[in-house]
């Protein structure tokens, strides 16, 4: 009796990759993203095997590309290609009889050593004249051609095989395959979206902070869209390509939160904006403070005139007064006393918010969101970052964006989720496009290691990571006790080692002081309207924002960086320093190789010096090579081994672009 019913084929095609959960969910890819495929493929005794990948675009072209041997005694085939059009893509592994490949190592063999030469001729040519029946004429007339050489005797056999490759015999023969006896692999599909789903940098502010005025000792006027608008300027001269904006929706008053997440409010605290939700309306209204949807148009629009798209917050809670909580009761848990639970995350608790109970009416509630999404798509919208998706059923976030996917492909979630990594990958899997990390708690070298081989090489199919350095909620020890350097270390890592980042306001002016007992920013902005100078910081030189553009700077002038899968761990002879690379070969990058080698010293209260150890192999480099390094413009000459001192306290990294 069988134990399997799997057809395992002429040649056995045992692994293919890149894949998620045996093709349950399609792999994750965005347009310009380079992507390594791979399989383990083997046959029987030792003639060649011929293995090729079969890409299938969104138009339906299929793209043949050979793949080649990985290491030896592996049976493991790879070859890298570019991502271009959006769309579903779908690939195969292709596993066949590689004919000629068998007769040409055996004839170089055989006729070296002056055994069987004619009869390894008079095989080559019976095998070329097959081969040439399926192609052109001008490579009919070349086989032709090598035929009638393999046949004249007056020649020496070894002098004609010479002479046929001389001719182009293998260029000849590759151009025109005999794929005998193929196998195939099953079919996998791969999801590419646009580039902001999987590369961008972001940049996170309350457009109620931003152009507030102060009217009393506790009293302030609001910002709104349209004095926000001014500090879209900032944002652009920074280099970020996409703003997010905390909810902007009515905010209630039902037990609403004052400074610091206390339980007294007094009529000037303007509440929590995630405490959506009021007698002016609910997700689908905008806050009167803020303005009109007018003004929210337009400050979208001159966003998007500066090259930055808006992304809003998506949060599925409600605050008391929230108008769902009347017409929908059976929208939230209902306890034995009669009243509504509130949110909470021990020892966090949120009696200003209702969180969405999913299991009594899933379809009205999807049918509810999915029109408050259809409507900030209509005012221009196409970034959700939504506030704890880990908290709702998987499968309501699987249909819901597989909706709005349909109605706009363009439409990109960022899954703020800072949770168990099953549920991470689970939201991954099932459509988000980007994902929060736990990148804000490593920091020293083997932490960071560690993590970024998971995001770049284990998880990279499905889960799409973006690199916040801070967030309102998120003030991590590091930050608070590091100093500048911390600062600087932490946002070099962040946008050179993933392909997307971001940081909350705030961070560019080194705010590092807590709330006590908290991980958090003391005078939290959840809670209160927060002024801050950056015009005086800048003119004081104690603003980190010309870091942060030219961070960005750089991520724009280097490629590579914007790719995920691409990251190289190198060592260093110190526990502290820590070394990655990201490369793109010349012909992903327009044909000219982009290579950039980071070192960054993790501890932001030492000076070090050390040895730095580049895996040449990995990056094809020469044994001495030169790089330029972006930071300070100075140029040295590089090899495996290299001296390298970092002062946190001064300069804490390098970022070194290869000279081709």
């Amino acid at each position: 009796m069988s134990s399997s019913n799997f057809d395992i084929g002429r040649f056995p095609i045992l692994r293919t990759w890149p894949q998620v959960d045996d093709g349950k969910f399609p792999v994750k890819a965005f347009s310009s993203e380079v992507i390594e495929f791979g399989a383990t493929a083997t046959r029987e005794g030792h003639d060649q095997l011929g293995v090729d990948l079969l890409l299938t675009s969104p138009t339906g072209q299929v793209i043949r590309k050979t793949m080649t041997p990985g290491s030896m005694g592996s049976d493991s085939w790879l070859v890298k290609h570019q991502l271009d059009d959006v769309g579903i893509w779908s690939y195969q592994i292709s596993a066949y009889d590689d004919r000629f490949g068998t007769w040409l190592h055996d004839t170089e063999i055989k006729l070296e050593a002056g055994v069987d030469s004619e009869l390894m001729l008079l095989e080559g040519s019976r095998l070329l004249r097959e081969i040439s029946k399926s192609s052109g004429k001008p490579d009919q007339k070349a086989f032709g051609a090598i035929d009638k050489l393999f046949a004249d005797a007056s020649i020496e056999p070894l002098m004609r095989f010479r002479r046929a490759l001389e001719l182009g015999l293998v260029d000849l023969a590759r151009r025109n395959p005999s794929h005998h006896l193929e196998t195939l692999s099953p079919r996998i599909e791969i999801l590419c979206e646009r580039v902001a789903a999987g590369s961008a940098s972001w940049y996170e502010f309350f457009p109620r902070s931003e152009g507030a005025k102060k009217t009393g000792p506790d009293s302030w006027t609001s910002g709104n869209f349209k004095t926000a608008k001014a500090s879209l300027k900032r944002v652009s001269e920074m280099g970020f390509e996409v703003l997010y904006l905390p909810p902007i929706h009515p905010i209630g008053k039902t037990h609403r939160k004052g400074p610091n997440n206390t339980l007294t409010a007094t009529e000037n605290d303007p509440g929590s904006p995630w405490a959506i939700g009021s007698e002016k309306g609910g997700h689908d209204t905008i806050h009167p403070d803020l303005g009109t949807e007018k003004d929210f148009k337009a400050f979208v629009a001159a966003a998007n005139k500066l090259g930055i798209e808006v992304a809003l917050d998506l949060a599925l809670q409600a605050s008391p007064d929230h108008p769902w909580v009347t017409q929908h009761p059976n929208w939230f848990k209902q306890l034995a006393d009669g009243s509504i639970a509130y949110a909470e995350n021990p020892p966090k608790k949120y009696q200003d918010i209702y969180p969405i109970y999913f299991d009594d009416d899933p379809e009205g509630i999807r049918a509810e969101v999915l029109s408050i999404l259809k409507k900030w798509i209509g005012l221009g919208v196409r970034i959700f970052r939504v506030d704890n998706p880990h908290t709702k059923p998987a499968n309501f976030w699987q249909k819901l964006i597989a909706e709005i996917q349909d109605f706009d492909s363009s439409v990109i979630f960022l899954a703020e989720a800072f949770t168990r990594p099953a549920m991470m990958a689970a939201l991954g899997k099932v459509g988000f496009q980007q994902s929060y990390t736990y990148f804000t708690w490593r920091n020293n070298k083997s932490e960071l290691e560690d993590y970024l081989r998971e995001l770049s090489q284990v998880s990279a199919d499905y889960f799409r990571p973006n690199l916040w350095v801070n967030t309102p909620d998120i003030l991590t020890s590091y930050l608070q006790f590091g100093g500048h350097p911390a600062f600087k270390i932490r946002a070099t890592i962040a946008a050179t080692a993933g392909a997307s980042w971001g940081m909350y306001a705030g961070y560019e002016l080194y705010e590092a002081v807590a709330r006590p007992g908290a991980e958090e920013a003391i005078d939290n902005e959840k809670f209160e309207i927060k002024f801050r100078d950056f015009e005086g910081a800048a003119d004081r030189d104690k603003s980190l924002a010309p870091r942060i553009a030219l961070l960005n700077q750089i991520r724009r002038q280097n490629p590579a960086i914007r790719q995920l899968r691409n990251l190289i761990l190198h060592d260093s002879e110190d526990p502290e320093i820590l070394v990655y690379s990201k490369s793109l070969e010349a012909e992903f990058n327009q044909g000219t190789p982009n290579t950039v080698i980071v070192v960054v010293n993790t501890d932001p209260r030492s000076v070090r010096e050390t040895m730095v150890l580049i895996d040449l192999e990995k990056l094809n480099l020469p044994e001495a090579f030169m790089v330029e390094d972006m930071i300070t413009g100075k140029r040295f000459e590089w090899g495996a081994r290299n001296y390298v001192k970092l002062d946190s306290f001064d300069e804490p990294a390098h970022i070194l672009r290869v000279i081709p």
